[in-house]
């Protein structure tokens, strides 16, 4: 009843926001972007006046660009109304998964908890033997030398591949710059940090990506007392997207999800 008086302190308020999946621009399920969760995590830091927003992470990683906009929303809303952050991570917070973690002020990871894999990675097939074998014949017509580059139908071309590697170096060192930003001390001279290996744990802690090994609500009442209200924001998959369609787009991005935490492990 007090928290209805103005006059009486409430119950310490502690907003938890959900981060599962796989960080990708489009998709149907659980999947992580800028667009889905910006209400979400604008509702976090404005209601209730809450002492803090702690993340609760479970992503194997995903679209760069995508990790860097939804943390630099959490880092902006964390200024612009003096909350800290505080990550916890579940089972993987790794690739894009560890960006959205270094959004946070503080990592804690579970003992059993994969950390790290700061790198990118880039996967595809090539068919060009098989649809030669089966008669087939690949058409295709462009304005720009580079507008093809590395069609899967086509066989490898070493230029295609130094161009991609490329690009993958300016996206990795944006990586490296942002980790670097927001962990700053606490990273040791290691040459392992930045190679896109993963670590559990004690071990994380000890590389500096984590700064202990705790979970939410122990944490949270051992700072803020006992009587810690925890309030939950996650997404919710719409009604609409269980029918046609959509429930054939989710079948497949659930496959892809899957492959993407079987990376390490899971």
């Amino acid at each position: 009843m007090k928290r209805f008086i103005p006059f009486l302190n409430s119950d310490p308020l502690v907003a938890v926001v959900r981060l599962q999946g796989v960080i990708a621009a489009g998709g149907a399920g659980a999947r992580l972007n800028d667009a889905g969760l910006s209400s979400l995590i604008e509702r976090a830091f404005r209601r209730g006046k809450p002492k803090a927003v702690a993340l609760v992470l479970n992503s194997p990683g995903g679209s760069p660009v995508q990790s860097s906009l939804i943390a630099a929303r959490i880092r902006r809303l964390a200024d612009e109304k003096g909350v800290p952050v505080v990550a916890f991570v579940e089972d993987v917070a790794a690739s894009g998964g560890y960006w959205l973690a270094t959004a946070a002020d503080e990592i804690f990871v579970d003992r059993n908890s994969i950390v790290g894999s700061i790198g990118v990675i880039s996967a595809s097939f090539g068919l060009s033997e098989f649809i030669a074998r089966n008669g087939i014949e690949r058409r295709v017509y462009t304005s720009g030398k580079s507008k093809s580059m590395l069609d899967p139908f086509k066989p490898e071309n070493p230029d295609d591949v130094a161009r991609l590697k490329d690009l993958q170096n300016q996206i990795h060192e944006s990586f490296i710059a942002h980790v670097k930003d927001r962990r700053g001390a606490k990273l040791p001279a290691d040459d392992r940090l930045f190679t896109g290996e993963i670590w559990v744990g004690e071990r994380a802690c000890e590389m500096g990506l984590a700064d202990g090994i705790g979970h939410l609500a122990p944490v949270m009442k051992e700072r803020f007392g006992q009587k810690t209200r925890f309030v939950e924001y996650k997404q919710r998959r719409p009604f609409l997207s269980r029918f046609g369609a959509a429930l054939m787009r989710a079948g497949t991005d659930a496959v892809e999800d899957k492959l993407a935490f079987a990376r390490f492990g899971l």
